[in-house]
């Protein structure tokens, strides 16, 4: 067989996707290309599986999302549902937001707290099943493409170098992506805060049935209960334990904490203690021809609202029924085109969201230890305010209310489909009733399962 410029052409790669990066998000879009039907290798630079988290919220949008995968019975049993948001100010307990998705219907009307090893443990699993191992210690160089293929330059653990020719790659790197660097995206955005996270045991009178949120008059923290009994994830917005020294990290965070909550709170030992300093950035496309990014390798923020892991793996979904209906010949390139165009804006709209849930966060207003216990007195006893801020809150978090009304893939029909949620593309627009999916969206929907 010739090509149309008269030369022979080229087998097909043995490849179809090579995905860069084995967490959640390169996971997530390696299990659904697999599902699909389509020849992948997954590899990652780290020798092995990380040992510590940095993800441990996961909003309903993500688990439907992971109910869509098969994979959600998985990984429910590892974490703790939440269903609260407590609020501490001046010693004293002024607010609990309890979970209200009343105008957001889902099977999963809860936040689970769950930490990153688990999650990653589970979607191993669920990738192994479908054929896929992680190659572990296996680092992308350098990449090449042309029309046809992608060619990246592989060195393993033990020096070897490979070149891997697939029809696509998929970068799920990180914040410190080699393929978006290789491909000379940039990420545009600003610097924001250095703040600290601690994984420790507490020793606390509140019960672990909430994320609590606490001022002590000078600065704001939070404390996350995870599963395992008396463990809890601290976010520390004015690091000072940085310069604390050996063992005066957990007699600082006990003495803050206290005075935040009002009684005594004892800190043990912590297991992983992480300062950083987080960007607020992103990149204005995510597609260069046959090479796509997602997750943090596309846009990096706050952890403020916990959305980066449950943003990427969303994303991860997105592209991969497109790309595997492109790639198996059931859509054309332009049906990947979309990806970008549904998937920057939201992008956009989470550093606008985040920018906002870093300042209430921190809450850093010199009159804040005057100013707060009012206005939460206010929230806490104006029922219809508190149930507003609920909703407000849950809204942007658990990602419910996001939706593709602007895709060129969503016309404005108004049909049976008003109520199908495929939580991964553009099917999930039909949350908004008077849109819905035109005929070409439901072709794939009916390819996405």
């Amino acid at each position: 067989m010739v090509n149309p410029a008269g030369r022979p052409a080229e087998p097909a790669p043995a490849t179809q996707a090579l995905v860069v990066g084995a967490g959640p998000v390169g996971l997530t879009a390696a299990h659904e290309l697999a599902r699909r039907g389509l020849r992948v290798r997954l590899i990652d630079a780290a020798p092995g599986p990380a040992a510590t988290s940095r993800a441990v919220a996961t909003h309903p949008r993500t688990l439907e999302t992971y109910d869509q995968m098969g994979v959600v019975d998985d990984v429910l049993p590892r974490g703790r549902r939440n269903r609260a948001f407590t609020m501490y100010a001046g010693g004293r307990r002024r607010v609990r937001l309890r979970a209200d998705y009343a105008t957001m219907p889902t099977r999963y009307p809860f936040t689970l707290i769950i930490e990153q090893t688990e999650t990653e443990a589970a979607l191993r699993a669920a990738v192994a099943r479908l054929g896929v191992r992680v190659e572990w210690g296996v680092r992308l160089a350098d990449l090449t493409q042309d029309a046809d293929a992608v060619r990246a330059s592989l060195v393993h653990a033990d020096g070897r170098e490979e070149v891997c020719t697939a029809s696509w790659l998929v970068g799920c790197d990180g914040g410190h992506s080699t393929v978006r660097k290789r491909l000379g995206l940039e990420l545009v955005g600003e610097s924001s805060e250095t703040w600290m996270l601690a994984d420790v045991p507490v020793d606390t009178e509140v019960e672990p049935d909430s994320i609590y949120w606490t001022h002590t008059g000078g600065q704001a923290l939070m404390m996350v209960p995870f599963a395992r009994a008396g463990q809890w994830r601290i976010l520390d917005t004015v690091p000072t334990t940085a310069a604390a020294g050996p063992g005066r990290t957990e007699e600082l965070l006990a003495a803050k904490l206290s005075a935040g909550f009002g009684h005594r709170i004892g800190v043990g030992p912590a297991t992983w203690t992480s300062v950083f300093t987080f960007q607020q950035r992103m990149v204005e496309r995510m597609q260069d021809g046959r090479v796509l990014v997602a997750g943090d390798a596309a846009h990096v923020h706050s952890p403020a609202s916990g959305q980066g892991m449950n943003t990427g793996i969303q994303e991860a979904y997105n592209l991969a029924w497109k790309l595997a209906m492109v790639e198996q010949g059931h859509a054309g390139r332009e049906l990947l085109e979309t990806y970008s165009e549904e998937r920057v804006p939201i992008g956009a709209a989470l550093l606008g969201s985040t920018r906002t849930a870093t300042t209430l966060v921190q809450f850093k207003n010199a009159l804040a230890g005057v100013v707060l216990p009012i206005a939460l007195r206010v929230v806490n006893t104006v029922r219809p305010l508190r149930r507003a801020v609920q909703r407000k809150v849950l809204g942007g978090m658990s990602g419910l209310k996001i939706d593709y009304g602007t895709s060129s893939l969503t016309t404005p029909e108004s049909d049976a489909l008003t109520h199908l949620a495929d939580t991964g593309s553009v099917l999930m627009s039909a949350r908004e009733p008077a849109r819905a999916p035109g005929p070409g969206a439901r072709a794939a929907a009916a390819s996405s399962g």
